[in-house]
C-alpha cells in the first residue's frame, strides 16, 4: 500500500487541476456542431466556467484544460489567465476569495497533437507532465455550482495515502444502477469505493467526475501509458480506478448539493428555465 508521498504533502498547500474538455458532445448536437460543450451558456455563464469560478475561490492556482473538438475556442474564450470578478454590493466590493482571485489556465491539445481526444484516462497520462503530485480532476460539461473545491480536501488526501478520492452522487434517472459503491469505515478513516457488479445487492452511486487524485495512480502497475502518452494512447478512466479499488486504494464520499451532467439538450434546457 503506497504511503502519502513527501512531495504530495509539501505540495498540497495548492493542488492543480485537470479540466476535461476534449469530447465531441455527441449527444448535445447539434448544439455542438460549431461550438463546443463546455462552452454552451447554463444561466447566462459558459458552463466550464462555473468550474473555474470555484476553483479560484477554493485556493487553486493553476488548471490544464484539455481539448480536441474545436478546442480552439476554449484556448480563445479563457486565454492564459482566469480572473474572478468581485462581487459588488452597493458601493462595497466584495471579494470572492481570500488567497487569489484569478488562475492560470494551461492546455493539452489533443485534437491537435493526435487529431481527437484520448479518452479520459490517456488524456490525464497526456496532461501528467504539467500536473502536480496531487491534483483535482472535473469535466468540463458537469453543472455543480455549491461544489467546493477545498484545500482541506486536498490536505486530507494527501495524508491518506491513498491513490485517488472520488466524490459521488446519487444516481440521476440516466444512470440509474450507479458505478461504483462506497463502504464506509467504523474508525473513521475516510470511506472506501467499491467495484461492484450492476447486480450486487448493495447500492451504487454515480460517479461526479469529480475527483483528487495522486500521480502514482499513473504508473505501473495501475497505469502502463508513459507519463506524457507521446503515442497518443486512448484509454478510460474506469477499469484503472476498477483495479485500484479492488487493492483498497480509492476513497470516496457523498456529495449532496446540485449535481447534473448536461449530456443532452433536454437538461441544457431544464437548467436555463
Amino acid at each position: 500500500m503506497p504511503n502519502a508521498n513527501a512531495n504530495a504533502n509539501a505540495n498540497a498547500q495548492f493542488a492543480t487541476a485537470m479540466l476535461l474538455a476534449a469530447g465531441r458532445g455527441e449527444r448535445m448536437r447539434p448544439l455542438t456542431d460549431n461550438c463546443p460543450k463546455p462552452l454552451l451558456k447554463v444561466q447566462g455563464k459558459p458552463l466550464m466556467q462555473w468550474h473555474l469560478e470555484a476553483l479560484v475561490r477554493g485556493g487553486c492556482p493553476q488548471v490544464l484544460v484539455n481539448t480536441a473538438w474545436l478546442g480552439e475556442q476554449i484556448a480563445n474564450t479563457f486565454g492564459d489567465v482566469f480572473v474572478l470578478q468581485p462581487l459588488s454590493i452597493g458601493r462595497k466590493q466584495l471579494s470572492n476569495s481570500k488567497r487569489c482571485s484569478q488562475l492560470e489556465l494551461r492546455y493539452s491539445h489533443e485534437g491537435h497533437d493526435f487529431g481527437d481526444a484520448l479518452e479520459t484516462a490517456g488524456g490525464m497520462a497526456r496532461a501528467l507532465p504539467q500536473l502536480g503530485e496531487v491534483f483535482w480532476v472535473l469535466a468540463g460539461d458537469v453543472f455543480t455550482p455549491g461544489f467546493e473545491f477545498t484545500q482541506a480536501a486536498v490536505e486530507r488526501f494527501a495524508a491518506s495515502g491513498k491513490l485517488a478520492h472520488l466524490w459521488l452522487v446519487p444516481n440521476p434517472a440516466h444512470n440509474p444502477h450507479g458505478d461504483f459503491g462506497l463502504q464506509t469505515s467504523p474508525n473513521g478513516d475516510p470511506a472506501l469505493a467499491l467495484n461492484l457488479p450492476q447486480d450486487s445487492a448493495q447500492p451504487r452511486h454515480t460517479y461526479s467526475t469529480i475527483g483528487l487524485y495522486r500521480r502514482e495512480f499513473f504508473k505501473p502497475p495501475w497505469c502502463d501509458i508513459p507519463a506524457g502518452n507521446p503515442q497518443g494512447i486512448k484509454a478510460p478512466l474506469a477499469p484503472l480506478l476498477r483495479r485500484a479499488m479492488d487493492n483498497h486504494q480509492v476513497s470516496a464520499e457523498l456529495y449532496a448539493g446540485p449535481w447534473t451532467d448536461v449530456g443532452t439538450p433536454q437538461r441544457l434546457a431544464e437548467l436555463n428555465t
